[in-house]
């Protein structure tokens, strides 16, 4: 089975140059066949950085031709949605690739993650728990269980609720997940035109509409900055809201999971998502601006008017 990496990057060279060399130790052990770096034209150096390892690397030697690690950056910004839909496509349609490895670049793979995924052979769409860097026993991305309510914040707690060694259902995409060629010859591509904030969800929503077999491999890790709370607690506790200061991501979460829901679940479910947001910001967390700016990216999406988010670029 080859398998190729696909890394999106953006703004974070210090992470990326981490990331990579952990990687590189993959490629050299022969378990990873290539890495596809897509650079969503950074302006920190990741770009000078990726075209010095054409010629040089520590050692000396050529670093990308013994380790196989290719990059494009885009002409602009395009969001992880972009890069992602940039990358698979290229892993697809441009190599070999049995199977395809995706991350960010602020993901770093546990030694021996990729081995432990690759134990999995009935599986279309995995990947590994992703833990805190600075405090592996603790979820970045809590985990609501398939069939409940019920979320799991810590490895423990997943670990104890897959009874074997893996959860099925439910995956994290795109932190160090695995796609196989013939899934993604199915159901396409991320859709770019997200640009950030929904994309995953919705290709893995596609992924279970198309039938697919999904699980989190619960002793294969992936270590990520911490996020901080992911969601805030509204109407009395009883749900949570996921609220970012971030105008630009606040944008694209209004917008990408206003279509989502309609997709997927229906205009009830459209509907209680507005109810909780005009809550949120009116008794929650007061920004009665935020709601005007929710109806703004709900109905560009639904008109399918995906250019409002740039007005939040910097």
């Amino acid at each position: 089975m080859r398998i190729v990496a696909v890394v999106v990057t953006f703004n974070r060279r210090s992470l990326l140059e981490k990331l990579v060399a952990r990687l590189g130790e993959d490629v050299a052990s022969g378990a990873l066949d290539r890495v596809l770096v897509v650079d969503n034209a950074s302006t920190d150096g990741t770009g000078e950085w990726l075209r010095g390892l054409d010629t040089s690397s520590p050692s000396g030697s050529d670093y990308s031709t013994n380790l196989r690690i290719e990059h494009r950056t885009l002409d602009h910004n395009t969001g992880g949605a972009g890069g992602f839909h940039e990358g698979l496509k290229w892993a697809i349609e441009e190599t070999d690739a049995d199977l395809v490895w995706l991350m960010d670049d602020d993901g770093l793979p546990a030694e021996g993650c990729l081995e432990r995924l690759t134990e999995e052979t009935d599986l279309d769409f995995w990947g590994p728990l992703v833990v805190d860097e600075a405090d592996p026993a603790r979820l970045v991305f809590p985990i609501r269980l398939p069939g409940g309510t019920r979320v799991v914040h810590d490895v423990a707690s997943a670990a104890a609720a897959a009874g074997s060694r893996r959860l099925d259902g439910i995956v994290i995409p795109f932190n160090g997940v695995l796609l196989t060629r013939a899934l993604v010859e199915r159901i396409g591509y991320p859709r770019a035109e997200y640009f950030i904030w929904g994309d995953d969800h919705e290709y893995r929503l596609r992924a279970e509409a198309e039938g697919a077999r999904i699980a989190t491999v619960v002793d294969a890790t992936v270590l990520h900055p911490s996020v901080g709370s992911l969601g805030t607690p509204m109407m009395f506790a009883r749900t949570t809201y996921n609220h970012t200061p971030s105008d630009l991501k606040h944008y694209c979460m209004a917008r990408n999971n206003t279509l989502n829901l309609l997709a997927y679940r229906g205009w009830v479910h459209v509907l209680l998502f507005w109810l909780k947001t005009v809550w949120f910001y009116l008794f929650t967390k007061p920004q009665p601006a935020r709601i005007a700016m929710s109806a703004r990216a709900a109905y560009a999406g639904l008109r399918g008017d995906f250019t409002g988010h740039e007005r939040y670029l910097k």
